[in-house]
């Protein structure tokens, strides 16, 4: 199996626990019985998810740092990216943006508003869909990240 494959595997698995854990911050899991499932009791228990949740966060940062630290030196001259990845990217920062200042926010010594922490919630979830939203796009009509360069 190639580097790229691996890389490919990692970050779709990353993704697929992050986004499972995240919708597991939210009672829906227990809410639906889909915690009822054998097996599936885990989902139902905060402290598990968010544990799961920041690992695959620090996980996927990680990642991202690898991916384009290596695009920008390796394959910036033989690719770029498409429109579907810059807007992929995007989502991914503002992704990362209000993660952050959601870790932050449960810091001591750091007080948010009520209303910053439910816009930042909101933006979260938001943001999250759409980026979910926009890789099945992608996925079903074969967009990628990246297309050759032709200069």
């Amino acid at each position: 199996m190639s580097r790229k494959n691996n890389i490919r595997y990692l970050y779709l698995l990353t993704v697929f626990f992050i986004t499972l854990s995240g919708f597991g911050q939210m009672p829906i899991f227990k809410r639906y019985y889909i915690a009822d499932i054998p097996g599936l009791g885990w989902l139902a228990k905060f402290y598990i998810t968010h544990y799961i949740h920041y690992t695959c966060a620090a996980l996927l940062l990680g990642l991202l740092a690898y991916i384009t630290t290596y695009y920008m030196f390796s394959d910036r001259k033989r690719l770029k990216l498409s429109a579907t990845g810059y807007l992929r990217g995007a989502l991914i920062i503002g992704l990362i943006t209000t993660g952050i200042l959601l870790v932050i926010r449960n810091f001591e010594g750091y007080i948010f508003s009520h209303n910053l922490i439910i816009f930042l919630d909101l933006s979260h979830l938001t943001l999250v869909m759409l980026f979910l939203f926009t890789s099945l796009y992608c996925l079903v009509f074969k967009k990628k990240w990246t297309v050759e360069n032709n200069q």
